[in-house]
């Protein structure tokens, strides 16, 4: 079994896999007369065909050390997650290799913080910390198959 430790999300750590989802230092733009910041264009919704679509997932919480010991990943579209509540979660991803998963990364999301993962990224399931937690997702709809699962060997995620 193998095991890995959690690390702090950085844009720069999360590139090869998408982008954050979270207000920039500093607003592109003020909006609403001058009430609202716009944060513009985090990220893109990639997808071949279909549609993009907006959901709403809740998830159980998992509590550390967790055994992470299925991947997934959707060929067809990114795939954007932004919690809706205010605590942490986890996020499980991994490089491609040849086809399946490589080595898995483990990533504190901080609360208020999302992710976008590019289309055929390899990524655990959706696993908030200690407290079952909302989110909405925001990914591709449409005809092809867009959902690819791995059992893969047990790895352990530690704090």
């Amino acid at each position: 079994m193998t095991t890995i430790r959690i690390q702090p999300i950085t844009a720069e750590a999360f590139a090869p896999y998408g982008e954050l989802l979270c207000a920039r230092p500093a607003p592109d733009k003020m909006i609403n007369q001058g009430r609202c910041e716009r944060h513009h264009a985090l990220a893109t919704v990639q997808r071949s065909g279909g549609e993009a679509i907006i959901s709403l997932f809740r998830s159980e919480p998992v509590s550390l050390p967790y055994d992470c010991v299925l991947l997934e990943r959707h060929p067809l579209g990114s795939q954007a997650f932004m919690p809706l509540g205010p605590d942490p979660w986890l996020s499980v991803v991994a490089p491609d290799d040849d086809g399946m998963p490589g080595a898995p990364l483990a990533f504190l999301v901080p609360a208020g913080m999302g992710v976008n993962l590019r289309a055929g990224i390899w990524h655990g399931v959706l696993t908030p910390l200690d407290h079952a937690a909302d989110f909405l997702v925001i990914d591709r709809e449409g005809e092809g198959v867009n959902l690819e699962e791995v059992l893969i060997p047990a790895v352990t995620i530690t704090a």
